[in-house]
């Protein structure tokens, strides 16, 4: 089961500052948004896989952190064939893979208080115009990321529940449960941090 995105280790993107993986994806992302070629799209997806699996996670955890995303991607990538051309729906399929790939490489190799500091810091601006408080901003990211493995492993109690149980757990039978006991967490998260005055707003 897991307990956090992070995975141990000593790469030099476990090394690398938190600003700069957040602008290499930023940048990788926009230099990807104008490739319209799959000759391009292909290896940069073989690529970031590639840098994904050298994380020392192993093909079956890797695969199992991502597959959510994975079906969608895929099922968009079916849809897409229909909706555009072959190539077209190639491309948008390769694109996306390309992305993931990086964003999960770099957030398995950034701790989330790091996360936070940085969101933080780069929210900083906006907070002096009085637009939003920073450390708000990074409290909120940090939740996010700590709560995806959480519902991840919630989902796999639940499934495991129903097979206990001699049901067949099927997913639309299983997110009615999910989404309740998730708010339910939720809220009880929300009352601890007012409680401790940790938000400015």
């Amino acid at each position: 089961m897991l307990s956090s995105l992070y995975v141990d280790g000593g790469t030099w993107l476990h090394r690398m500052a938190v600003k700069p993986k957040l602008g290499l994806l930023l940048v990788f992302g926009l230099a990807l948004a104008l490739v319209d070629t799959a000759v391009i799209l292909a290896p940069a997806a073989l690529l970031t896989g590639a840098l994904y699996l050298s994380l020392g996670l192993g093909f079956r955890q890797a695969f199992r952190r991502l597959r959510p995303v994975l079906f969608t991607i895929a099922f968009l990538g079916v849809v897409n064939v229909f909706v555009l051309s072959p190539a077209e729906a190639l491309v948008l399929t390769l694109r996306l893979l390309a992305i993931l790939f990086l964003a999960a490489s770099i957030t398995a190799t950034t701790r989330i208080a790091a996360f936070m500091e940085a969101i933080a810091d780069l929210a900083h601006p906006l907070e002096r115009i009085g637009l939003i408080k920073a450390n708000d901003v990074g409290l909120a990211f940090g939740l996010v990321l700590r709560f995806v493995p959480e519902i991840a492993n919630r989902y796999e109690a639940l499934k495991a529940a129903h097979l206990a149980r001699g049901l067949v757990a099927k997913p639309h039978k299983i997110l009615g449960p999910l989404i309740i006991s998730t708010l339910k967490d939720a809220d009880s998260i929300a009352e601890a941090i007012d409680a401790r005055g940790i938000r400015g707003q």
